[in-house]
C-alpha cells in the first residue's frame, strides 16, 4: 500500500469527518488524528527525545498507528528512510494520509503486516533504528476499550511482543538497536524478552510523573547481538510539584 506523490492537494481532502488536524509545533508538522481511535500522549514524545538515531539512519516503526512516531523523529532530524508498519489497515491508511499532508511519501514507505512479517517487506539485515511504542494492556488484565481500533492499540496479545521482537532481530543490522516506551512495573518482562530475541538491553531511563511519586513508565534501548552491560540513565521526571511540567520535558516538547 503506497499513495503516490502529488504535489499540490487540498488539504480537506485528506481529512475524513471522524477526525482532527493538530499541528505539531514542530517545524511546521501537523498530524491527522481519529477522534474515537488511538491519539498520541507524552510517551510517543519522550521516546522520540530517547531514541539515539542519527540523521542519516534507516528506521522502522513497528505499530505505527497514525505515524506519530516517524513526524516526531523527522522533526528532530533522526533518521533518512523510514518503513512504518501497522497490523490495522486503517492505521496504515491514516498514517499514509499523515505523510503525505507532510511531502514525506519520497521518505516514508508504509506497509500494512504484522512486524512479525517485516523481512516480507523490508530487506533482512537492513534497519539501522527501529523504534516501538507497543500496546501497554496485558491480556485478559485490561479494561475494555469502547472501539476494535483503540482495543488493538492499547491491549495485546500474550504473543504480540514476541512477534515485534521476532521481526525487529530479522531486519536490524547487526548492533542495529531498538528503542521501546513501556510500562515501568513490567520491565524485567521486557528485558527478558528481548534477550530471548538477541536485543540485549544496554540503556534504560526511568519516567516518573513526580519525584515524590513510583515511576510509571521506562525507556528501554536494546542491541542486536550485544554483549550484556546494562547501562542506567538519570531518571526523568515530568512534573514539578506545583503540576507544571519541567524544565526537561519542556525541552522535550521544544517549549
Amino acid at each position: 500500500m503506497h499513495i503516490p506523490h502529488f504535489r499540490r492537494f487540498n488539504v480537506n481532502e485528506l481529512l475524513r469527518a471522524d477526525e482532527t488536524i493538530e499541528d505539531l509545533q514542530l517545524n511546521g508538522l501537523k498530524l491527522i488524528q481519529k477522534k474515537t481511535a488511538f491519539r498520541f500522549g507524552m510517551d510517543s514524545v519522550i521516546l522520540a527525545d530517547f531514541a539515539d538515531i542519527r540523521e542519516n539512519d534507516i528506521v522502522a516503526d513497528f505499530g505505527t498507528g497514525n505515524g506519530i512516531l516517524i513526524l516526531l523523529l523527522h522533526g528532530r532530524k533522526k533518521g533518512k528512510k523510514f518503513y512504518a508498519l501497522d497490523i490495522q489497515e486503517e492505521a496504515a491508511e491514516l498514517t499514509e494520509r499523515n505523510m503525505r499532508l507532510n511531502h514525506l511519501e519520497e521518505t516514508a514507505t508504509v506497509f500494512h503486516t504484522d512486524a512479525a512479517e517485516a523481512v516480507k517487506y523490508i530487506e533482512p539485515c537492513s534497519v539501522d533504528r527501529i523504534i516501538c511504542n507497543p500496546p501497554y494492556g496485558q491480556p485478559f488484565s485490561a479494561l475494555a476499550s469502547p472501539t476494535r481500533q483503540k482495543a488493538i492499540a492499547r491491549n495485546q496479545n500474550e504473543d504480540t511482543l514476541d512477534h515485534m521482537l521476532s521481526g525487529a532481530f530479522s531486519i536490524l543490522k547487526g548492533r542495529g538497536k531498538i528503542c521501546l516506551v513501556y510500562p515501568a512495573a513490567q520491565m524485567l518482562f521486557l528485558m527478558k524478552l528481548l534477550q530471548k530475541h538477541h536485543l540485549e538491553p544496554k540503556r534504560f531511563r526511568m519516567v516518573y510523573p513526580y519525584i515524590h511519586k513510583p515511576a510509571n513508565l521506562v525507556l528501554i534501548e536494546a542491541v542486536k547481538d550485544a554483549r550484556p552491560t546494562l547501562h542506567p540513565l538519570e531518571p526523568l521526571i515530568i512534573y514539578e510539584t506545583e503540576g507544571n511540567l519541567t524544565k526537561e520535558l519542556k525541552s522535550v516538547y521544544h517549549l
